[in-house]
């Protein structure tokens, strides 16, 4: 035992916790080589168990040895790595088994004592990935998986994981193909060999894989190719048309146009198109991981409203994973991050993906405008609880708070509104460049300038806060610092820039096309802004508005509608009947609903109508939205 274990153990004692002497003990990341190649090979051949199963070789010295499980995952900005699906670890050296002890302060390190003479040791364990989604995502299923290297891997503390060399190899079922930004090596049967890649860039190097896979190029001939990788429920999913991949191509050529520069030397996009499978989004500096709907092309209308996915997660390979907050670029897996850049990393993002969502054509110039209605509508009357007791800058804590677990009132509490309330902050400071400017500059130039530098590097680049202001006073000098904080840390709408591009936040009675969609994606009623709550499948109450009409009536969350003014529970029925109390305003909206086993009826005395937001145009200003959504 170390010194510093002893002590902590004696300390124990004296405090009368001997029984729990913390160890704690993990030894610091150096930037130095590791001294050999830590080699893996993933058995993911046992789909009807869905059960991946792992052996390691780790070169070693004689000593104590801390291993680490990835803990802190990039992407999620939190500490979420799937320990509790971790099991079966065994460490052996020179055949013998090696005992090894969990540090009760930190659940991610395994300790034990290499013998004398021993240079490597072996590692097994299984993943058992989620057998329903009350477990988690969902990541194996009889045509499909998703293998993140995080999950099927265990490292040694003491490096940096850039430092650590691996090699890697996925045995697969039989005939089913991979996509992934790991470049191959060889293939021997069912079994593909990597090239080798640091530690670091492996886990950046999810793969998908199939029974039923497409791959398709977005950019024929270019030096640094980029690919669709799609994997299907079924074969008839992957019935793609010419129009449908047109507007993908069209993204990565608007992106190269707005950046001028990229940060990878090949990109994949990894899809999934399945029911079956949990949808995901998840961004990495070579690839990305889309999750949709088995049918996102065979009813491409249908989904349009999900397409912002890609443009989404493909910018995030020069603003999060390329450009990166420095409080977020950590030296292995373990060392904790903050999440404080999280309004540049995921609300830029956020603003970049709707906009090149339409520059690319993935939506019309409609779908966009109805779109940004949707989410300034939430932050003028939808969050508020950002209107008195939190701010934009507070909810960047939310993925350590939550780590995205459903939350009660969550337009009260907030929840990772960076992303959201973020993009409406940069379409502000848009409309801030413009006026300043003329009309000269735009987000466009900080947009290249913040991040279009180094074409095809991939290192991480780091900044702080000060950074984005300099970049912003280059470019039209203000006090930045100021205007950014003011939104950040205050409280109130964030709607300025949707005036400031010529539009008017509008309420009617009549849905948007992007609200009719959500509302069909979510099997929901979406009555925020008039009853003040959303309903799902079944009359279910999800979200009720804080002081809002059904909240003052004694309506929450988690109940259930089961009678509209005497009559069976449906959403036009519901809304029928808001419509009706709007014309008499003696007649309250009436609802049966069930509370765990009561039922009770509850009268809502509103009288306003059905109300859903719309972007109409101020003809006393130039339309500068429009600029924005334009093509290049």
């Amino acid at each position: 035992m170390k010194a510093t274990r002893l002590a902590s153990a004696l300390a124990a004692t004296a405090f009368g916790l001997a029984s729990f002497a913390a160890l704690a003990d993990v030894p610091a990341p150096q930037d130095v080589p590791y001294q050999g190649t830590l080699k893996v090979t993933v058995d993911a051949t046992d789909v009807v168990h869905r059960i991946f199963r792992v052996h390691e070789t780790l070169p070693v010295a004689a000593g104590p040895l801390t291993l680490l499980y990835p803990q802190w995952i990039p992407g999620n900005h939190s500490p979420t790595g799937p320990i509790d699906k971790m099991a079966g670890l065994v460490v052996k050296a020179n055949g013998q088994v090696l005992p090894w002890t969990r540090d009760p302060l930190n659940v991610y390190a395994f300790h034990l004592d290499v013998p004398q003479g021993v240079s490597s040791v072996e590692v097994t364990f299984q993943f058992l990935s989620p057998q329903d989604r009350n477990q988690g995502r969902v990541v194996m299923t009889p045509e499909m998986l998703n293998l993140q290297w995080n999950a099927v891997t265990i490292y040694p503390a003491g490096h940096f994981a850039r430092q650590i060399n691996t090699e890697a190899s996925v045995k697969l079922p039989t005939g089913w193909q991979a996509g992934t930004a790991l470049e191959v090596a060889s293939k021997d049967g069912d079994t593909i060999h990597f090239k080798p890649i640091n530690y670091n860039d492996l886990v950046d190097s999810p793969i998908y894989a199939g029974k039923y896979f497409k791959r398709i190029d977005l950019d024929p001939g270019a030096k640094a190719p980029v690919h669709m990788n799609i994997v299907a429920d079924d074969a008839k999913y992957l019935e793609i048309k010419p129009e449908q991949i047109k507007p993908f191509r069209e993204l990565v050529q608007q992106m190269y146009k707005m950046y001028g520069a990229h940060h990878y030397d090949h990109y994949d996009f990894l899809v999934s198109l399945s029911d079956k499978m949990s949808g995901n989004g998840l961004e990495h500096h070579r690839s990305s991981e889309d999750g949709t709907s088995a049918d996102f092309f065979t009813e491409w209308k249908k989904n349009a409203l999900g397409r912002d996915l890609f443009s989404h997660e493909f910018n995030h390979s020069w603003d999060g994973k390329y450009r990166r907050g420095a409080d977020l670029a950590t030296p292995n897996f373990n060392e904790p991050m903050s999440d404080t850049l999280l309004w540049v990393y995921e609300g830029q993002t956020q603003f970049w993906g709707q906009v090149m969502a339409a520059r690319s054509g993935l939506w019309d110039a409609e779908q966009a405008r109805d779109m940004w209605a949707f989410t300034a509508a939430t932050y003028d009357k939808g969050r508020p609880g950002l209107a008195s007791f939190r701010n934009v800058q507070d909810t960047t804590n939310d993925p350590v708070i939550a780590q995205r677990a459903p939350l009660p009132y969550r337009n009260y509490q907030a929840s990772e509104d960076y992303y959201s309330a973020g993009q409406m902050i940069w379409l502000d400071v848009d409309g801030k460049l413009r006026e300043l400017s003329g009309g000269k500059k735009s987000i466009d130039d900080f947009g290249k300038a913040f991040f279009g530098m180094e074409n095809g590097k991939w290192d991480v680049n780091t900044y702080v806060f000060e950074d984005v202001v300099k970049t912003l006073n280059d470019i039209a000098p203000y006090d930045w610092a100021k205007y950014l904080r003011t939104r950040l840390d205050g409280h109130g709408p964030l709607t300025g820039g949707i005036e400031s591009h010529g539009w008017k936040l509008v309420y009617t009675d009549k849905p948007s096309e992007a609200v009719k969609a959500i509302e069909a994606r979510r099997h929901s009623a979406d009555l925020t802004y008039s009853l003040g709550l959303s309903i799902g499948k079944a009359g279910a109450i999800g979200d009720v508005l804080w002081d809002g009409p059904a909240f003052k009536a004694g309506i929450s969350p988690g109940m259930t509608v089961i009678a509209v003014n005497g009559h069976d529970y449906d959403a036009d029925a519901l809304k029928d009947a808001v419509t009706a109390a709007a014309k008499d305003k003696n007649q309250p909206v009436e609802l049966l609903v069930k509370n765990f086993n009561e039922y009770k009826t509850v009268r809502i005395d509103y009288h306003d109508g059905l109300k859903y937001p719309h972007l109409v145009r101020d003809t006393s200003k130039p339309d500068t939205l429009g600029a924005l959504l334009k093509a290049r």
